[in-house]
């Protein structure tokens, strides 16, 4: 484990401390959360983009030509 020094100003701090009590858990802890959950939305935003970057108009039109025309189950319609 690595230890990291971090300023937050008191009001920022006291939510922190809060947040943690009623989770149950650590103020140690939900930051490493909070830290994850945002390098994960930005690991996925890039990958997405990569992906995005290696599609086509023509391979997605392809693709959707394989899919029958037909009309969806009863459960599966938007009224």
């Amino acid at each position: 484990m690595s230890t990291i020094n971090v300023t937050l100003p008191n009001s920022l701090e006291r939510q922190l401390r809060e947040l943690a009590e009623q989770e149950g858990i650590s103020a140690d802890q939900f930051i490493a959360t909070a830290v994850a959950e945002k390098m994960s939305a930005l690991m996925t935003e890039e990958y997405l983009e990569r992906r995005g970057r290696r599609g086509s108009r023509e391979k997605y039109e392809a693709a959707l030509s394989r899919v029958p025309d037909i009309e969806p189950d009863e459960r599966d319609r938007i009224e």
